[in-house]
Protein backbone atom coordinates (compact mmCIF):
# COMPACT_ATOMS: atom_id res chain seq x y z
CA UNK A 1 0.00 0.00 0.00
CA UNK A 2 3.09 2.19 0.75
CA UNK A 3 4.07 1.72 -2.31
CA UNK A 4 1.38 2.79 -4.34
CA UNK A 5 1.09 6.18 -2.26
CA UNK A 6 4.58 6.43 -3.66
CA UNK A 7 4.21 5.94 -6.97
CA UNK A 8 0.93 8.26 -6.77
CA UNK A 9 2.71 10.97 -5.23
CA UNK A 10 5.24 10.76 -7.43
CA UNK A 11 3.47 10.46 -10.39
CA UNK A 12 1.72 13.82 -9.24
CA UNK A 13 4.76 16.10 -8.72
CA UNK A 14 5.64 14.53 -11.82
CA UNK A 15 2.68 15.60 -13.93
CA UNK A 16 2.55 19.10 -11.82
CA UNK A 17 6.51 19.26 -13.02
CA UNK A 18 5.74 18.57 -16.28
CA UNK A 19 2.99 21.36 -16.59
CA UNK A 20 4.94 23.65 -14.92
CA UNK A 21 7.79 23.26 -17.02
CA UNK A 22 5.16 23.55 -19.76
CA UNK A 23 3.70 26.95 -19.11
CA UNK A 24 7.42 28.01 -18.67
CA UNK A 25 8.29 27.35 -22.70
CA UNK A 26 4.99 28.66 -23.55
CA UNK A 27 6.30 32.16 -21.77
CA UNK A 28 9.36 31.89 -23.35
CA UNK A 29 8.36 30.89 -26.46
CA UNK A 30 5.37 34.03 -26.28
CA UNK A 31 8.56 36.42 -25.23
CA UNK A 32 11.15 35.18 -27.69
CA UNK A 33 8.97 35.65 -30.38
CA UNK A 34 8.34 39.13 -29.57
CA UNK A 35 11.81 40.33 -29.38
CA UNK A 36 13.07 38.36 -32.17
CA UNK A 37 10.14 40.29 -34.45
CA UNK A 38 12.06 43.88 -33.00
CA UNK A 39 15.85 42.61 -33.63
CA UNK A 40 14.87 41.64 -37.19
CA UNK A 41 13.16 45.20 -37.97
CA UNK A 42 15.80 46.69 -36.09
CA UNK A 43 19.07 45.26 -38.14
CA UNK A 44 22.71 46.57 -37.33
CA UNK A 45 21.03 49.04 -35.05
CA UNK A 46 19.52 45.96 -32.29
CA UNK A 47 21.51 43.86 -29.99
CA UNK A 48 20.92 40.64 -28.80
CA UNK A 49 17.76 39.42 -27.11
CA UNK A 50 17.33 39.37 -23.49
CA UNK A 51 15.38 37.31 -21.63
CA UNK A 52 14.44 38.15 -17.77
CA UNK A 53 13.10 35.78 -15.43
CA UNK A 54 11.28 35.94 -12.01
CA UNK A 55 13.51 34.53 -8.71
CA UNK A 56 11.29 31.03 -10.01
CA UNK A 57 13.19 31.55 -12.88
CA UNK A 58 9.68 31.80 -14.77
CA UNK A 59 10.48 34.10 -17.89
CA UNK A 60 8.45 37.64 -17.56
CA UNK A 61 9.46 39.62 -19.98
CA UNK A 62 12.44 40.58 -22.57
CA UNK A 63 13.99 43.57 -24.60
CA UNK A 64 16.52 44.22 -27.35
CA UNK A 65 18.73 46.61 -27.01
CA UNK A 66 18.25 49.52 -29.90
CA UNK A 67 20.49 52.58 -31.13
CA UNK A 68 18.42 55.33 -30.65
CA UNK A 69 19.85 57.39 -33.07
CA UNK A 70 20.68 61.23 -32.65
CA UNK A 71 19.73 64.24 -34.88
CA UNK A 72 23.16 64.37 -37.20
CA UNK A 73 23.58 67.80 -38.86
CA UNK A 74 26.13 66.53 -41.24
CA UNK A 75 23.87 63.75 -42.24
CA UNK A 76 19.82 64.28 -41.26
CA UNK A 77 19.11 61.66 -43.90
CA UNK A 78 20.96 59.09 -42.18
CA UNK A 79 19.40 60.20 -39.06
CA UNK A 80 15.92 59.62 -40.68
CA UNK A 81 16.74 56.34 -41.87
CA UNK A 82 17.77 54.99 -38.49
CA UNK A 83 14.61 56.84 -36.75
CA UNK A 84 12.59 54.96 -39.60
CA UNK A 85 14.13 51.58 -38.67
CA UNK A 86 13.91 51.85 -34.72
CA UNK A 87 10.33 52.79 -35.58
CA UNK A 88 9.71 49.61 -37.57
CA UNK A 89 11.77 47.55 -35.10
CA UNK A 90 9.62 49.65 -31.92
CA UNK A 91 6.32 47.95 -33.80
CA UNK A 92 7.20 44.91 -35.68
CA UNK A 93 5.53 42.57 -32.99
CA UNK A 94 2.12 41.88 -33.62
CA UNK A 95 1.30 43.13 -29.85
CA UNK A 96 3.56 46.33 -29.26
CA UNK A 97 3.59 47.12 -25.48
CA UNK A 98 3.89 50.27 -23.91
CA UNK A 99 7.28 50.48 -23.61
CA UNK A 100 7.61 49.63 -27.51
CA UNK A 101 4.69 52.37 -28.08
CA UNK A 102 7.45 54.79 -26.33
CA UNK A 103 10.32 53.65 -28.19
CA UNK A 104 8.22 54.52 -31.58
CA UNK A 105 7.40 57.93 -30.68
CA UNK A 106 11.11 59.01 -29.13
CA UNK A 107 12.15 57.96 -32.39
CA UNK A 108 9.44 60.04 -34.52
CA UNK A 109 10.78 63.46 -32.85
CA UNK A 110 14.06 62.59 -33.66
CA UNK A 111 12.80 61.75 -37.18
CA UNK A 112 10.68 65.17 -36.93
CA UNK A 113 14.10 66.76 -35.25
CA UNK A 114 15.87 65.73 -38.61
CA UNK A 115 13.37 66.45 -41.13
CA UNK A 116 13.00 69.83 -39.83
CA UNK A 117 16.46 70.73 -39.67
CA UNK A 118 16.87 69.19 -43.50
CA UNK A 119 13.92 71.70 -44.37
CA UNK A 120 15.23 74.20 -42.86
CA UNK A 121 19.38 74.20 -43.83
CA UNK A 122 18.61 72.56 -47.69
CA UNK A 123 21.50 74.55 -49.93
CA UNK A 124 19.96 75.91 -53.52
CA UNK A 125 22.35 73.07 -54.72
CA UNK A 126 22.84 73.50 -58.02
CA UNK A 127 20.68 76.43 -59.02
CA UNK A 128 22.70 79.64 -60.43
CA UNK A 129 21.88 82.83 -58.63
CA UNK A 130 22.58 85.06 -61.73
CA UNK A 131 21.38 88.76 -61.40
CA UNK A 132 21.33 90.00 -65.38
Amino acid sequence: MISAVKMFANNYTSAQNQARQDMINQRYNEIYSHELAHQRAGGSLAGGIVIERDKNGIPIGGHVPIKMPSLDKNNPDKTIKDANTVISSAMAPMDPSDQDFRVANQARQIKFQAQNYKNNHQQNGNKLNVIA
